[in-house]
């Protein structure tokens, strides 16, 4: 492949009008959108309507004027087209530990007998860290489980109260069948909870068709919705009623405005709310969401096989001598949208990588990581990406002081 058959790509490409609809700095080479997306054009401009207008003139109207009130169950309908889930199935609002917390207290009180929470060594490790708060705190028995992921369908049995784990890897892209997975647990009597933060946004996802119980995720990746942008949960319509939130906030009251002493949860999703939301970053998240309205998941996964394969086979032909190796499996049906390589020093190699003006991340021991947006992502990106990375690796230019100096957020 030729840098003019990735332009002829480009020029085919049903979504490369979708680029505009970002703001995108001239001469870089952005492939680290699995971490934060980039900004939509007409963010901004909400945003400044929510602050002047509504927060700045009309104040605490604005509840009911406005619609804040309604505004996480509102996004949570928007976001829920994208993972496959019905309307009054998704709720926005505070962030995946959170949400984590809720529906692993939820699962708790589903089924009371189990104490097993299954997960795997490829969960992104905050998801870990909430479960062991939650055994800890519950102090009864609970036990977080973790395997290998190829381990998890066998390792599903009739003392597992819920299955957590996150659909795409967050290191090498590596994709459980949800389906399959969900099929298992159910069969074994067990609750599936799926973490989206790398699917939402990048894959279709159905947790409608693949009965899935509980999901969580984020919406700064993928979706665009802004740095610490506000998550979601999802949760089974047919189990909505029989959750009983550990975190009973007042957004989640049957009526919070009549300031009862006594909790009595809301019908339905509500009452997975838990205090106040965020209402500025759920007006940025909902402005984001409109760049997806058009967009055919098909058509995007179809885009992102092919953006993800293509540097596969550019890397795998120009850079192999160099010592890099393809993290997770080859078979793009078995991948998210996310490309990781193994390299003895894949920090530096990735500091001088964005140096160089191509920003990817690092993620421990030694994985440099690539993310392919589809919705702005070029296949010249790619070909640039490589070729920057070519001449990074053939002439060492990564073995200098300043990129081997670790920072805070690699």
């Amino acid at each position: 492949m030729t840098r003019e058959d990735c332009e002829a790509l480009d020029r085919a490409d049903p979504l490369a009008r979708k680029r505009d609809a970002f703001v995108i700095p001239e001469g870089l080479v952005y492939l680290d959108g699995n971490s934060l997306g980039m900004m939509p054009r007409h963010v901004p401009e909400r945003l400044a309507e929510v602050a002047e207008r509504q927060w700045g003139r009309d104040l605490v109207s604005s509840w009911n004027l406005h619609g804040w009130v309604d505004m996480p169950r509102r996004v949570g309908d928007r976001l829920a087209r994208l993972i496959g889930a019905p309307s009054g199935s998704v709720i926005a609002g505070d962030t995946i530990s959170v949400n984590l917390f809720k529906l692993l207290g939820a699962a708790a009180k589903i089924s009371p007998g189990r104490r097993v929470i299954l997960s795997d060594s490829g969960n992104f490790p905050s998801d870990l860290y909430v479960a062991q708060g939650f055994r800890d705190l519950l102090d009864d028995g609970y036990v977080l489980k973790v395997v290998a992921p190829e381990e998890v369908a066998d390792a599903i049995d009739e003392t597992v109260l819920v299955s957590l784990l996150t659909e795409v890897d967050y290191r090498t892209a590596r994709r459980h069948d949800m389906a399959a997975v969900t099929a298992v647990a159910h069969a074994k009597g067990a609750l599936t909870m799926w973490d989206l933060a790398h699917s939402a946004g990048a894959i279709p996802v159905d947790l409608a068709g693949a009965g899935a119980d509980f999901a969580v995720g984020c919406s700064y990746k993928y979706l665009n919705g802004g740095p610490g942008a506000p998550a979601f949960l999802y949760v089974r319509p047919d189990l909505q009623n029989q959750v009983q939130p550990p975190l009973a906030g007042w957004f989640g009251h049957e009526s919070p405005f009549a300031f009862d002493l006594t909790y009595r949860p809301a019908p339905g999703i509500i009452r997975n709310q838990c205090g106040t939301q965020p209402i500025l970053a759920l007006a940025a998240l909902d402005a984001a969401l409109d760049v997806w309205d058009d967009v055919d998941l098909e058509t995007l996964r179809a885009k992102s096989v092919a953006l993800c394969g293509t540097f596969i086979d550019l890397v795998e032909q120009r850079c192999g001598r160099f010592g890099v190796s393809l993290a997770g499996p080859r078979e793009m049906a078995r991948r998210g949208s996310h490309v990781s390589l193994h390299h003895p020093e894949g920090y530096a190699v990735m500091q001088a990588l964005i140096a160089s003006g191509v920003v990817g991340d690092f993620r421990a021991p030694d994985m440099m990581r690539f993310g392919f947006t589809p919705l702005y992502t070029r296949f010249t990106d790619v070909w640039d990406a490589v070729e920057a990375l070519t001449r990074i690796l053939d002439t060492r230019r990564w073995d200098q002081p300043q990129f081997r100096n670790r920072k805070a957020v690699t």
